[in-house]
């Protein structure tokens, strides 16, 4: 059933309420107090190269619990959401302890591939909504130069000869975006003119500082090629690329010519370091400690597909979140959609009839990159900030997930 058919339905049942309900006030709603990241930055040669995964989150929870000024003995719970390193729980939990929140303060980390900032932030807010915790910190987090997501050997034979799908889990993410454009007919043009305007955006919206408000600047230290240490500060996303054009992009090779000719370094997603945090709590307790309210939590959901056309996982996760809380796709103000490689973007804007407009309106991970870790939540922090400057209401963050998985999340913007 199509997204339109699924919405249509809501609205004749329903109308006009859904959207009224997940807009009002109540004292149980679970609510964002505060929305940050860090700059991202090329892995392995920009500006957190040299910086560990743990600094990273600590320095990011230092940054919370300043901006916040919340007693951190308040915070009950910290999720992490990471890909690759399997020692993220144990970093995780260290870094909390550095950044000034006392040993009753627990941590986890959680890892649904590029969905886990997201992941980590549903968890939190579910957490509190069962009354488990009173206030939580959803973070995500990736550095991508030490860690990726490739598989270090192949599957037991048993699980591969038992079904093809489950074999094709194995196929690398650029496999899958070749799938894609090969399987729905989307051609390497429509790629290059979907990835030159993601720069464009992304560049238009650093000129004009609309990313000042998400990003943190965070102090690290950085290596030179003789190995010299000197200590920089990081303010600014390192990926966006000034001028590009589809013309320019045209002419670059194809990354993964053993699948097929269509995905390129420059309308795939970056291999990038970053890291985004959101703290939460219901509206009575925001009221309580008198913190501002940014935004309200509303819903969140997954859904599943071939694996081997992993990256369009925002195609059935955004019918399905948005038929389950009964609003249309034109009720939506701002839809952040993980750009993995611009032949998903491209098939998830035209199969959904999204207004591109309204579609990653600052550029998305082809321009300003993409810590697998860490995406889903920063999209919330990018949405939400372009939602106060539009003074409009309604996002959607989606993500695709590999191994042939979506995730969606509605959230409500409050600081208008």
């Amino acid at each position: 059933m199509s997204i339109e058919r699924i919405s249509s339905i809501a609205r004749h049942l329903n109308p006009g309420s859904a959207l009224n309900k997940i807009q009002s006030k109540n004292p149980d709603d679970i609510v964002i107090t505060l929305a940050i990241r860090t700059p991202l930055t090329k892995a392995k040669k920009g500006g957190f190269k040299d910086t560990s995964l743990e600094y990273l989150v600590y320095a990011l929870l230092s940054q919370v619990r300043q901006r916040s000024n919340i007693d951190p003995a308040l915070v009950e719970d910290i999720c992490l959401g990471n890909v690759s390193d399997g020692k993220a729980a144990y970093k995780a939990r260290a870094a909390a302890l550095a950044a000034g929140f006392p040993n009753t303060a627990s941590a986890s980390s959680v890892n649904r591939f590029c969905s886990s900032g997201l992941k980590a932030t549903a968890d939190i807010a579910n957490a509190i909504s069962a009354g488990n915790i009173e206030v939580g910190i959803a973070i995500g987090a990736e550095s991508m130069t030490v860690g990726g997501d490739r598989l270090e050997k192949p599957f037991d034979d048993a699980v591969v000869s038992a079904s093809q799908e489950a074999a094709d889990c194995m196929q690398p993410m650029g496999w899958t975006s070749e799938n894609v454009a090969r399987d729905f007919g989307i051609s390497r043009e429509q790629m290059d003119v979907y990835a030159a305007e993601s720069f464009r955006r992304a560049e238009e919206a650093q000129k004009q500082g609309l990313f000042d408000d998400e990003i943190a600047a965070i102090v690290t230290k950085l290596k030179d090629a003789e190995g010299n240490e000197k200590e920089v500060t990081v303010t600014r996303d390192e990926g966006i690329r000034p001028g590009t054009t589809a013309e320019g992009l045209g002419k670059i090779r194809a990354a993964f010519p053993q699948w097929g000719n269509a995905s390129t370094g420059g309308n795939s997603s970056q291999v990038t370091d970053g890291a985004a945090a959101l703290l939460l709590m219901k509206r009575s307790t925001a009221v309580r400690l008198n913190q501002p309210i940014l935004a309200k939590y509303v819903a969140s959901t997954v859904a599943g597909l071939a694996p081997r056309i992993m990256g369009i996982g925002p195609s059935v996760a955004i019918p399905k979140l948005l038929s389950q809380v009964g609003i249309a796709p034109a009720d939506v103000d701002v839809y952040e959609v993980n750009e993995a490689f611009a032949s998903m973007a491209v098939y998830c804007r035209d199969n959904l009839g999204l207004d591109w407009a309204k579609m990653n309106p600052r550029g998305g991970a082809i321009a300003l990159g993409h810590p697998l870790g860490a995406t889903g939540a920063r999209q919330v922090v990018t949405g939400l900030s372009e939602l106060r400057r539009q003074k409009k209401k309604v996002l959607v963050v989606s993500m695709c997930i590999g191994t042939g998985m979506g995730m969606a999340g509605l959230f409500i913007n409050e600081a208008v």
